[in-house]
């Protein structure tokens, strides 16, 4: 599949078939995205694909790529990453992930931190938060676990066209494939990883940045903390007024932090 901004391609790779798209041109920026499959092509890929190629590999079994029978946990999945990682010439990335592509990018960099050149983690699944719960994605129906993520689906224009706008069956089958495979790798403990708080002081040497929205409903604010603290010399950006999606609901400033910290 080809747009004008990027194009979409599935490769062989650490003996899995895994579709990927990408855009811009550049060193490698690995986006590693969230547990509803990736949201698409949006305005702050292509602001930061003028300086960076934006790759975007499908997760295995999320709807796209076919599933990896061997891969039971998100830290297999981590292990199966950093092999894609080797094989494509990628080590040295940058890597942003979001929610439970956040908590895939921490085990990663807990398990090897130097095959990323930066980490950012934006509203990161993975660790139990101190107080509240992370939303339970099978108690709501997609389309309303969607609209929790904003913190005002009026002021976010760009919110309408999430994963394509207008959810056909197509996307449908992808959600509902994506969230039995989020269940598969992290139902028990309900995504979270006990020991990850811990595994993470490997990752104390790696530039890291945390982007929080402090309204949001999907994973609390109040872990935000203790990822930061967990990870020592990270810094921790909270976004008032925001949800689980600052990238799209504060564009400007999530791009000013990303920026700053690629630069």
């Amino acid at each position: 599949m080809t747009n004008n901004s990027w194009t979409e391609t599935t490769i062989n790779t650490a003996g899995c078939e895994l579709t990927v798209t990408q855009g811009g041109s550049g060193k490698p920026l690995l986006v590693l995205h969230e547990e509803l499959g990736d949201p698409g092509w949006q305005a702050w890929k292509e602001e930061l694909a003028k300086t960076r190629t934006v790759i975007t590999p499908q997760h295995p079994g999320f709807g796209v790529s076919p599933r990896i029978d061997w891969a039971l946990t998100i830290g297999d999945l981590a292990n199966f990453y950093a092999q894609v990682m080797v094989e494509q010439g990628w080590v040295g990335a940058d890597v942003i992930g979001f929610s439970l592509g956040g908590w895939l990018a921490a085990e990663m960099a807990a398990q090897n931190p130097s095959q990323f050149s930066s980490l950012t983690l934006v509203g990161p699944m993975g660790i139990k938060p101190p107080s509240g719960n992370i939303c339970d994605i099978y108690h709501y129906l997609t389309t309303d676990y969607i609209g929790m993520s904003v913190a005002n689906v009026e002021a976010t224009p760009e919110f309408a066209t999430l994963f394509g706008g207008e959810v056909s069956a197509e996307q449908f089958e992808r959600f509902q494939d994506a969230t039995a495979e989020s269940a598969r790798f992290a139902w028990k403990p309900f995504m979270n990883n006990p020991a990850l708080s811990h595994c993470l002081a490997l990752v104390r040497d790696l530039p890291t940045l945390i982007l929080w929205g402090e309204q949001d409903q999907i994973v609390p604010f109040s872990v935000a903390a203790t990822f930061n603290s967990a990870i020592k010399g990270s810094k921790l950006v909270a976004f008032p007024a925001c949800g689980h999606r600052p990238e799209i609901e504060q564009k400007d400033k999530f791009l000013a932090e990303v920026n700053a910290l690629l630069a």
